[in-house]
């Protein structure tokens, strides 16, 4: 393979990684919305997505390896392409939050509106910031941007310690609204997921652009709470 043709190879695999953050995106934005005004029309829309975002995950990871294969990479290209499988399965697993979080608005068709202590679409849009800022560094392959999400994390991880004092004390204290409760508490947490992701994704940009590991690196992250929910 000539220089000319991986590089072109390099370049169409940065695209469909994007197809595939685009895809990723939205299907968190329509989630929340779902939550937000509880229309499973709106759910339907995020499983199909999420179907999509999975074929998509097999064949980037496909072409990632095929260059591998194909090819002896320089460093900061290798490191690239480590970087897109990495990110990939960040991706991926921001599609599984979203389902996630869609799943718990269709088992809360039935249940009553409830006034629960927590603000879910605040902490919806602070981990949906996160997933952007993490995409537009690796678009603009920007290592100083990338680590401005490693100190947007604490953030989302104190919302989420909150969520679940306030919300486990609704259900023990207020027996009637546990079950709906408890679907905020896992959808809180599913935010917290999306918001690990977007670090990871990060961090791999952080590695692919300036050569730098910077995973659990107490000078850039706050070390987590021992006693924080798994």
């Amino acid at each position: 393979m000539t220089r000319i043709r991986f590089q072109q190879s390099l370049d169409e695999l940065k695209e469909q990684l994007l197809v595939m953050a685009g895809l990723a995106e939205q299907s968190i934005q329509r989630a929340i919305e779902a939550y937000r005004v509880r229309d499973l029309s709106i759910c339907d829309l995020v499983n199909r997505s999420e179907m999509a975002i999975n074929r998509m995950e097999r064949e980037i990871d496909q072409a990632a390896l095929d260059l591998l294969a194909m090819e002896q990479p320089m460093a900061i290209d290798l490191r690239f392409i480590l970087s897109v499988i990495k990110i990939n399965a960040d991706l991926e697993r921001v599609g599984d939050s979203a389902k996630a979080i869609s799943d718990r608005v269709r088992s809360m068709e039935q249940m009553a509106q409830a006034e629960l202590p927590v603000d879910i679409p605040r902490m919806a849009a602070l981990a949906a910031e996160m997933v952007r800022k993490s995409l537009q560094s690796f678009i603009e392959a920007d290592a100083e941007l990338a680590l401005t999400v490693l100190t947007m994390d604490d953030a989302v991880d104190t919302m989420n310690r909150a969520a679940y004092k306030s919300l486990t004390a609704v259900m023990e204290e207020q027996s009637h609204l546990a079950p709906q409760a408890l679907n905020a508490l896992m959808i809180a947490r599913a935010l917290e997921r999306v918001a690990d992701h977007a670090t990871n994704i990060a961090e791999d940009v952080i590695f692919w652009v300036q050569g730098e590991d910077v995973r659990h690196h107490k000078s850039l992250k706050t070390a987590p709470d021992p006693h924080a929910m798994e």
